[in-house]
């Protein structure tokens, strides 16, 4: 006889469902997560300049995982376009903040972490996506693509990308007002954010390819977040082709 004992998926998928039996709201009331980023070093971005005449259809025609990067190193107008295309402000600057990405009631639980190995006038090393400010926050400086591409499951993309982004969940930012429910925006959010990265990638003629396998405590201890409350959820290459 077959065991139909539900495995972890199916599990997660019970215990994050909607019910109309559940008593009580199934939200609770939004509170602020704050974060404590102390750099060593912050980097202002430029403003982003937008490439014009391209036709959005062809874009998404054209969009493709590219893993093979040749040797060139990132301009930094092009490493904050692409910040700017993934999770830039649009409005406001008070609560919530409106983004070039969607996000589950706005709360954007999603923070950028960038392993740069050669992006011009920003030494190789782990930074961190200060969104508020548009800066890069140095949190420790080194070569860790070889650390990087070792936790991507020895993907060599990973070694040879001018530029690799891991995106990081802050888990309560979303759980604290969607409960369970958040663990399934979380994986969303993350996944319209990668294809924002795509979208801006293939219209600046940059190579791009996320990444899903990974080894999560090695990515994690790589750039000291905890991996409970703090925890790698994607990642993705950039480099030029």
């Amino acid at each position: 006889m077959e065991d139909y004992t539900p495995y972890i998926g199916q599990l997660f998928q019970e215990k994050t469902k909607y019910l109309r039996s559940t008593t009580g709201s199934p939200w609770a009331p939004q509170r602020t997560v704050a974060r404590d980023i102390s750099p060593k070093k912050i980097i202002p971005l430029p403003k982003p300049r937008f490439v014009k005449g391209l036709d959005f259809w062809q874009i998404l025609k054209q969009r493709r995982s590219i893993r093979d990067y040749q040797t060139g190193s990132l301009s930094l107008i092009e490493l904050a376009n692409l910040l700017w295309a993934t999770q830039g402000l649009t409005e406001g600057m008070g609560s919530p903040w409106y983004r070039t990405v969607p996000s589950a009631g706005a709360l954007h639980p999603i923070d950028t972490y960038l392993v740069v190995n050669r992006v011009e006038e920003v030494p190789s090393g782990i930074y961190y996506f200060q969104v508020e400010d548009f800066s890069l926050r140095e949190k420790k400086i080194g070569d860790f693509s070889r650390p990087i591409a070792s936790a991507a499951l020895g993907q060599e993309m990973a070694l040879t990308a001018a530029v690799v982004f891991v995106w990081v969940a802050v888990i309560d930012r979303c759980r604290q007002k969607y409960r369970q429910r958040a663990y399934r925006y979380i994986y969303l959010d993350c996944g319209h954010i990668g294809q924002n990265l795509y979208l801006a990638a293939t219209a600046m003629n940059l190579g791009c390819c996320t990444i899903g396998a990974f080894f999560d405590d090695e990515v994690n201890a790589l750039l000291e977040v905890d991996g409970q409350e703090e925890t790698t959820i994607y990642l993705a290459t950039i480099g030029k082709i």
